[in-house]
């Protein structure tokens, strides 16, 4: 069968209009697309690594109901436009800062001022009094990361803090201004006459777009073979995929196969895209005998994930804000984190403290194990051919305990971590009823420390006993040396967080983070949809 005959083309709403693109390789980015194809060139090439933010745009996808992030129906998110394939934008919207013009169109004023051919939107027009922007390359980014929080605070009637804002900014650098007047203009934006999009017909073409999908099979030829591009919509449909077609690359937020594409040039072959699945969406509160579990399937995005885990352990909000960058997270998946498997992952130490387990599917078969079993050496793990990560399944009993995550990194935001750790501590008086300290970035994987927990299991919550475990460490871990760090220091850290836990959590005269930590300075808010729970 033909190449023409087996694939569908990929449609989404751009500019006002659907298009249809039928052509380029599966793994074109939606940047190349941009700048190459649609002559949008708005949107920057900066680092081509998903750092930078030059590239960011917003997508918009039907909220479902009840969406408290939703913008009149729309759900918006900032993603870097250099690692996203362009087939993942079936059905979905892509917006770029060649649309906030077209917003002022048919307007008497905008941003203030009587609207015409240069007229700019108010968060344009704030960047240009605020002088938000010097050389101008990465200011399309940032103008559209503002613009997506501009979008849902006027939804919601509100006004982010500069803290707020900051937070927004994680993926977005800019060398020139520092942040200032770009923090300076985040504000001012909602001083001027609002501008706001006009959501109907962009609801109506992805309705129209949705109507009758059964999902996308897009196939595109590369000398004398075909790459596929599968996205299927529910999950009995990914399970006969991942089945039938062993060797082909899962694929989610392409935030790290992106990179393979991009700087490394590898041939991804035939793809099974998950973001289209609901299914895998899903994060959700399940009851058992046990006292119920939080359910996070694994296609949910990272800044969903944990989100629902910040609501339930709120001294994860550090990790969680530190986690990469917002676009990100909102691209990434805690579900591909985990079996990416890379042991300077952020997910699975905090994940490992909370005893979750990790479930798998094969066809219709489904198994569960706990995390701390799933990898085997350095990106290997226990997933066989044909399977895939249904969900990860978080026991809520851990909300007995205390837990901690403590990342270490050379920069606050969107950085990779030298180490990150994971720990979870239930005490009866001053004895130690239950441990877990785990840890990234000290071996080959991502695992707990059994000699340190052995040193304080059973024992007082004590200074000598938190020196009995810090020099079990060194039976634990040999970690290496790298760019990051070094074997003595990632040693030397590890060990003092164990004291921090110890500061934070001892019974008598326990420290505040105010005291424990320098970040203590910063205030973040946690959203408001974290505080209304999942």
């Amino acid at each position: 069968m033909s190449t023409s005959q087996n694939s569908q083309p990929i449609r989404f709403f751009h500019r006002g209009e659907v298009v249809e693109v039928q052509g380029p390789h599966p793994t074109r980015s939606v940047l190349q697309w941009l700048r190459e194809d649609a002559h949008c060139t708005g949107t920057k090439e900066g680092c081509n690594e998903g750092d930078c933010g030059a590239c960011t745009v917003v997508i918009g996808e039907l909220a479902e109901a009840g969406d408290t992030e939703a913008v009149n129906g729309l759900r918006l998110q900032t993603v870097n436009a250099c690692i996203q394939f362009l087939p993942s934008l079936h059905g979905k919207a892509l917006f770029t800062v060649e649309d906030l013009k077209s917003q002022c169109a048919g307007k008497s004023a905008c941003a203030g001022k009587p609207a015409g051919p240069q007229s700019l939107h108010p968060v344009q027009q704030a960047m240009v009094e605020c002088h938000g922007s010097q050389c101008g390359f990465c200011t399309p980014g940032i103008v559209m990361t503002l613009w997506s929080a501009y979008e849902h605070h006027q939804q919601q009637g509100s006004e982010p803090t500069r803290q707020q804002l900051a937070d927004e900014l994680s993926g977005n650098l800019c060398r020139c201004t520092g942040y200032r007047p770009i923090l300076d203009a985040g504000q001012r934006m909602f001083d001027l006459p609002a501008v706001r999009l006009d959501t109907a017909p962009v609801v109506a073409a992805l309705q129209g777009l949705q109507a009758g999908n059964a999902g996308l099979n897009y196939a595109a030829p590369q000398g004398l073979r075909t790459d596929f591009f599968h996205a299927p919509r529910t999950l009995a449909d990914l399970a006969s995929l991942c089945e039938a077609k062993p060797k082909a690359r899962i694929v989610a937020g392409s935030t790290d196969v992106g990179l393979w594409v991009n700087k490394q040039f590898r041939d991804l072959g035939d793809m099974i895209y998950v973001g289209d699945v609901a299914e895998m969406k899903r994060i959700e509160v399940r009851p058992d005998a046990e006292g119920g579990e939080l359910y996070i399937g694994a296609g949910a995005s990272l800044e969903s994930a944990w989100s629902a885990l910040v609501q339930r352990w709120p001294s994860l909000t550090d990790v969680w804000l530190r986690f990469a960058s917002t676009p990100i997270r909102h691209a990434g998946t805690m579900g591909g984190n985990v079996a990416n498997g890379s042991p300077i992952g952020d997910s699975p130490p905090v994940l490992m403290a909370l005893d979750a387990q990790i479930e798998l599917r094969k066809g219709e078969r489904v198994r569960r194990m706990p995390l701390t079993e799933f990898y085997l050496d350095y990106m290997k793990n226990q997933l066989e051919a044909g399977e895939f990560v249904q969900a990860l399944a978080v026991p809520l009993a851990a909300m007995q305990r205390q837990v901690r995550g403590y990342k270490i990194s050379k920069r606050f935001d969107c950085d990779i971590s030298a180490l990150c750790a994971g720990f979870a501590i239930e005490l009866d008086g001053e004895i130690v009823q239950s441990i877990r300290l785990a840890f990234g970035g000290m071996a080959a994987t991502v695992k707990r420390a059994a000699a340190a927990e052995s040193a304080l299991l059973g024992k007082p919550w004590s200074l000598e006993n938190v020196k009995a475990a810090q020099a079990a460490l060194a039976q634990d871990f040999k970690p290496m040396s790298d760019m990051r760090a070094s074997a003595d220091y990632r040693l030397k850290v590890a060990q003092n967080l164990i004291q921090r836990l110890w500061l934070e959590t001892r019974a008598d005269q326990p420290q505040g983070t105010d005291a424990t930590s320098v970040w203590s300075v910063m205030p973040h808010v946690v959203p408001a949809a974290v505080e209304q729970g999942v």
